[in-house]
């Protein structure tokens, strides 16, 4: 067994406009650090297509519909669903490939075909609500593979960590009342989408935020990490572990003031494959997030990549 990565070229045709943060240039940078040869032992795997009633296991079908709609027929337009967030002739089933390939790992991890996985899709989607696309995301593919995992394996308890540096409101959104899923998130604060403090706690207790004052850097990270998203995890004990893996807490990147480097992306992956051997039989499926400095996605998830392969 080995670390499998999940991939497509339809990936790349998920159009935004000219400018625009989440382009199909980040997977490219990430597709040039992995010809490193330190990738040699990679498991490269093509993505394959989600059917649409996948959506459905966290949103609704109305929020199917709404997007669908969204979609345009001609090659070159480019459709605004919401203030930041696009569709284009392909997106819609870029989205669903995303999906395909997240439940393609959770498959693959649960049956012992792959140790762990890495999906390097687009867009992401830890900001989709329920029922809204937002923050550049159309579904919310993470929420979707915990859901999968429950379904089609009767899976317990799924931890989700989200350590992209904005708050993954929409996975909070639709696990808000539900105990048998944690949500951890570590997060700049105050920054876009104005949620994640640590008083949002869900339900059930289930939510736990930690968030970051603009401007700190790795100290401040890895002191939240360990005072508050390991002892959840622990006390939880979950049975398989979900990671938004977004990178855009590095130094480099435009859209916020968090100073990681990739190394801290290397320590946090590192401290939950030690909680999934402890309680989940080494089950960990990671989803790329958002990363808008190529150069530090690409540095940032090689790093987070290898340390799986590491196990």
């Amino acid at each position: 067994m080995a670390t499998r990565l999940y991939e497509n070229p339809i990936f790349l045709e998920h159009n935004t406009p000219e400018g625009h943060p989440e382009r199909a240039d980040r997977l490219r940078s990430l597709n040039i650090a992995l010809e490193h040869p330190n990738f040699a032992r990679l498991e490269r795997i093509e993505a394959s297509q989600a059917n649409e009633d996948a959506v459905t296991l966290a949103h609704p079908e109305e929020h199917l519909f709404a997007v669908m709609r969204q979609i345009p027929e001609e090659e070159d337009r480019i459709n605004q669903l919401e203030a930041d967030t696009y569709a284009s002739q392909k997106s819609l089933q870029v989205a669903l490939t995303a999906i395909g390939g997240a439940m393609s790992a959770v498959d693959d991890v649960m049956t012992g075909k792959a140790d762990n996985a890495f999906v390097a899709g687009r867009p992401p989607g830890h900001h989709a609500e329920k029922s809204k696309a937002m923050g550049f995301c159309l579904f919310n593919t993470v929420a979707i593979a915990a859901r999968h995992v429950q379904k089609t394996y009767g899976v317990e308890r799924v931890a989700i960590v989200d350590w992209d540096v904005h708050h993954g409101n929409g996975t909070q959104d639709i696990f808000w009342d539900d105990p048998s899923v944690l949500f951890c998130s570590t997060h700049q604060m105050p920054l876009y989408p104005g949620t994640g403090a640590k008083d949002e706690t869900g339900k059930h207790r289930n939510i736990v935020n930690a968030p970051l004052s603009p401007n700190v850097g790795s100290d401040h990270f890895r002191e939240a990490f360990k005072s508050r998203v390991l002892p959840a995890l622990h006390d939880f004990s979950p049975d398989f572990i979900l990671i938004s893996a977004g990178f855009d807490a590095h130094h480099r990147d435009p859209l916020a003031q968090i100073n990681l480097v990739g190394e801290d992306f290397d320590w946090a992956t590192g401290r939950l494959l030690e909680v999934a051997d402890r309680f989940a039989q080494n089950r960990v499926v990671s989803l790329l997030e958002g990363g808008y400095d190529l150069e530090g996605l690409a540095e940032s998830a090689g790093l987070h990549i290898l340390r799986l392969m590491k196990g």
